[in-house]
């Protein structure tokens, strides 16, 4: 007779559930590292040239078959709130008045693009707290948690092929990207892997910034999760660290020492945009500038005139 323990029960059932179709994204952070941009405004605001960084997170999560967009924020985040609102009339008729229909489309659609939920989050200091403010929405599905921070640009969409794996494999799914330089390994969580197929790896465990010469490997986890419901009672079970913290990374190493498998999902064809950080930040806007059609070769131009020494 066959035995199984519990995670891989829960996970051998999942296997057979419906897609993912909700998303969590928390945007509850204060953004001190842009103050005092960030003073008033949003971090998961700041614009990538006419686009705010957490829509390129929703794009990735509705282009990959998600419905629900649960966005997790706290004080001084209702510019998110209104961002992905119906526009205001009086926005629609200064357009109107203007011609430009072709906006007025577009600011339509970002309300549309998905189903928005709010909730505000409560609790300790961690990233471990944003996800389980989202329980009462999540109900008894697997679903998926993008930071609002960064984003990968990638065909087919990085969260498709999560659940991709997911579908096929079962368990949690992380977000793998490649590290080049191998100075920045520290800054990073670092994978012990043991290879399954493709870009499909099952995790071992993660080192959190070692240092280069120590790295298990050059795969970053981090930035996208697909998580089943029973990562909540694992979150319940910590006990907050050092400042009170709940990390996600704790209760998922929880999940998997009850016996649930953990993948890492090297992403193909993608570019990892990192927007935390100021000079990463600096760097995205200038990359995706160049490729915008609306100004791509007028900003290579002056690019190309500044006397830089």
């Amino acid at each position: 007779m066959l035995f199984l323990t519990f995670g891989e029960f829960g996970t051998k059932i999942r296997k057979h559930m419906a897609k993912i179709r909700k998303a969590v994204i928390p945007a509850a952070g204060f953004g001190t590292r842009f103050l005092p941009q960030t003073k008033a405004m949003p971090k998961e605001m700041l614009p990538i040239v006419d686009k705010p960084v957490i829509q390129y997170v929703v794009e990735e999560a509705v282009d990959s078959g998600i419905e629900d967009i649960i966005l997790v924020t706290g004080a001084l985040k209702r510019a998110i709130e209104d961002h992905f609102d119906v526009p205001n009339a009086e926005l629609i008729k200064n357009l109107e008045d203007g011609g430009k229909q072709d906006l007025i489309e577009y600011t339509k659609k970002i309300s549309e693009m998905a189903n928005f939920i709010y909730v505000r989050q409560k609790g300790p200091y961690g990233n471990g707290t944003p996800v389980l403010a989202a329980e009462p929405i999540i109900d008894n599905e697997s679903f998926a948690v993008l930071w609002a921070d960064e984003f990968i640009l990638s065909d087919p969409p990085r969260l498709a092929q999560m659940i991709e794996v997911q579908e096929k494999y079962g368990g949690v799914v992380i977000s793998g990207v490649r590290i080049d330089r191998k100075e920045d390994l520290a800054r990073y969580g670092i994978a012990d892997l043991e290879h399954v197929e493709g870009n499909v790896s099952k995790i071992k465990s993660i080192v959190e910034k070692p240092r280069p010469n120590e790295a298990p490997s050059q795969i970053a986890t981090h930035g996208a999760y697909i998580l089943p419901p029973e990562i909540f009672s694992a979150l319940k079970r910590l006990k907050p660290g050092q400042g009170g913290e709940i990390w996600l990374v704790d209760a998922i190493n929880l999940l998997r020492d009850d016996g649930m498998p953990i993948y890492a999902v090297e992403i193909k064809n993608g570019k990892y945009y990192d927007t935390g950080d100021k000079l990463e930040y600096m760097k995205t806007a200038v990359e995706l500038a160049l490729k915008h059609p609306d100004i791509n070769g007028k900003f290579k131009k002056f690019l190309k005139e500044l006397k830089l020494d």
